[in-house]
């Protein structure tokens, strides 16, 4: 019973909304050339639960994939492939066709090698068939009301009840915990502690502490201070001397006010 109805409660909330996207939809060929295995792709989703999720984050982005590249190409979605968690059909390996017409970003990490790139690919492509459990209905109803009204402080806790299972968590949850398992921060908790370094030197040292990936939003990788953003218009060589530009529409100037005793003077007069 519990699973019909979380069934019933996730086809909704996966329908698109009628102008929930505010941004222009990205042009994939630009992203395709762009992207690198390791990179998170941003989405500016438009279903009910992309509104809760941007409303909820104050923020743009309402889900994130990583690019795989050709890795696990079987599992399916051709050359161009990312792995995402989505609610209906688990975590999955998708082209990146299925982000057509919406707005995206690229996020990089900064620094990663070869190893660690490879390493971060493996740990979601082990994931890929995991599901998400559509009995836990309390995962699924808080983001029935777009909106809800809590203070800003409870929203981000908000979309962290459940079981802090990465299969049971919005698709965030799984990348951050990828990252985490070769030790690269997203926003980790710094703590300035005092050194046993010698005399003269600076005796404090910031150690990194990192969250729990529950906890991990997609607009987090944005506002990381080690990821890169990058993007595909500015990827090659870019002359804006070669746009395009059209008119500016004709807007008319709003009628000049005038002096609240002209007004008045010449009211009088016309009596």
């Amino acid at each position: 019973m519990l699973r019909l109805l979380g069934d019933c409660l996730s086809r909704y909330l996966t329908k698109p909304v009628p102008g929930a996207r505010t941004q222009a939809p990205s042009d994939l060929e630009s992203l395709a050339a762009a992207l690198r295995p390791g990179d998170v792709l941003l989405v500016e989703g438009e279903s009910h639960l992309s509104t809760a999720i941007k409303y909820l984050t104050q923020s743009t982005w309402s889900h994130a994939a990583l690019y795989v590249g050709e890795a696990y190409r079987e599992a399916g979605g051709g050359p161009l492939g990312l792995i995402e968690a989505d609610m209906r059909e688990g975590v999955r390996r998708v082209g990146l066709a299925q982000f057509s017409g919406l707005h995206c970003r690229i996020c990089r990490p900064v620094g990663l090698d070869e190893t660690e790139v490879d390493a971060l690919v493996a740990y979601v492509g082990k994931r890929l068939g995991y599901h998400y459990d559509l009995k836990n209905i309390i995962d699924l109803a808080r983001y029935l009301i777009p909106t809800p009204p809590v203070p800003v402080r409870w929203r981000r806790r908000l979309l962290s009840l459940g079981s802090g299972d990465p299969t049971r968590a919005i698709c965030s949850s799984l990348i951050a915990q990828a990252f985490q398992s070769i030790r690269y921060p997203i926003l980790p908790c710094v703590m300035v502690k005092p050194s046993a370094r010698p005399k003269g030197s600076d005796g404090e040292v910031r150690v990194l502490y990192p969250r729990h990936f529950s906890f991990f939003m997609p607009r987090d990788f944005d506002v990381s201070p080690y990821f890169a953003i990058i993007k595909p218009s500015l990827a090659e060589a870019f002359d804006h001397r070669t746009l395009i530009w059209g008119a500016a529409p004709q807007i008319p100037e709003p009628p000049l006010a005038l002096p609240r005793q002209t007004i008045a003077r010449g009211g009088a007069n016309d009596a």
